[in-house]
């Protein structure tokens, strides 16, 4: 491993996210959408937001209070917010508006903060093609990360689609020079997808769960999210199928109803694993109900990898749309929480704080059991 590439340990255990059940609810963006959350390395909370305005508020103490609005710029916020974990910059993405559907290239904008999300300024960068012959777009997705195995310690990974009218795809992108450039992956294996989340897993696979938003003529309309995996970093997705999890609403069908329905399925979801040595807990926020209208946000744990999904747990019974989900860092005042930003229907975003116990008291979904090792006396 060479210098530039060493990470801060991140040992953590399980202790810090049990104890008695804790959660609370704050409303932090009054309008607009599209959140990501992360967790600075001296563990402050970074929420970032926006449909025309790229904003951004800070919590300090773990997510107890929020200081105020941060205007960043113009625009219109991609996804992929993530933090460098080498050099504890936090990279949040930009395009000046919705990326177009003609396969021409969508202008972005990525803004770095070396002062966990204080300032910003933009950087210089450069996006490569992909194989297929396109330059990815950004919008929208849950937020990146920073790989921590093997060859690839220290790359930098974040998902990215390519909108082409009637096939897009989702996909990666990933830097080795701390998002200064960035290299296409492989497609993920399914066309028709969009809105990834990417998590890595204990022994260094790559999760990655996608939103499916169109189906071949003829083709099940599954409710159920897409997930693959990676062997190699994120350069290439195999092995896609269908999860217990549900990709949104999970009405399907050729009625056109709802206040929501503009023609095409699925909902973008948040995804995070907990940083517990030896653990691959992970947790998905999505909505969970069983008609057309985007609400009941809700969160699943996995305590094997995404394998099985055996609990989950109501956050807002209202309507409630995209969401973003981050982990606190150990030896820090987030560590213990996990971070739930969404959107609420009625127009702005609220920031949730659990424990894992509070999920752990939700409701049995029928897939798979909680093992032994988890179970509290």
């Amino acid at each position: 491993m060479t210098a530039d590439r060493a990470l801060p340990d991140e040992t953590g255990s399980l202790e810090p996210f049990l104890g008695d059940a804790h959660m609370e609810l704050q409303k932090i963006f009054a309008d607009e959408r599209f959140p990501n959350v992360v967790v600075a390395l001296d563990g402050t909370v970074v929420a970032t937001w926006g449909t025309q305005n790229l904003v951004v508020r800070r919590s300090e103490d773990g997510g107890a209070t929020w200081g105020p609005t941060i205007e960043v710029g113009a625009g219109i916020h991609a996804g992929g917010t993530l933090v460098d974990e080498v050099t504890g910059d936090i990279l949040f993405f930009g395009h000046p508006e919705h990326p177009p559907k003609d396969n021409s290239t969508a202008p972005r904008t990525v803004y770095r903060s070396a002062d966990t999300g204080c300032t910003w300024t933009p950087d210089e960068t450069v996006f490569d093609e992909d194989a297929r012959g396109h330059v990815p777009s950004l919008h929208f997705s849950e937020h990146g990360i920073t790989l921590r195995h093997d060859a690839h310690r220290g790359r930098l990974l974040r998902p990215a689609r390519v909108y082409v009218e009637g096939a897009g795809y989702n996909m990666a992108t990933f830097s080795e020079d701390r998002g200064r450039t960035w290299h296409a992956s492989g497609p993920f294996p399914i066309d028709g997808t969009g809105e990834g989340c990417v998590a890595e897993l204990a022994d260094g696979r790559i999760y990655y769960s996608s939103r499916q938003h169109r189906f071949a003529e003829g083709a099940p309309l599954h409710h159920e999210r897409l997930h693959a995996f990676s062997h190699d970093g994120g350069a290439t997705w195999q092995d896609a199928v269908h999860s217990s999890l549900p990709d949104g609403p999970r009405y399907r069908g050729d009625e056109k109803r709802g206040a929501n329905y503009n023609g095409h399925f699925g909902m973008a979801a948040g995804l995070t694993r907990l940083p517990i040595t030896g653990r691959d807990i992970l947790l998905y926020s999505n909505a969970d109900e069983e008609s057309h209208e985007r609400m009941r946000m809700t969160v699943w744990a996995s305590l094997d990898g995404g394998v099985t999904w055996p609990v989950k747990r109501l956050v807002d019974a209202g309507p409630s749309a995209y969401s973003s989900l981050a982990a606190g860092r150990p030896g820090t005042p987030s560590e213990g929480w996990i971070y739930l930003q969404y959107e609420e229907r009625g127009g702005g975003g609220h920031v949730a704080r659990f424990n894992l116990t509070w999920v752990l008291e939700g409701q049995a979904t029928g897939d798979g059991e909680l093992p032994d090792w988890i179970r509290q006396p």
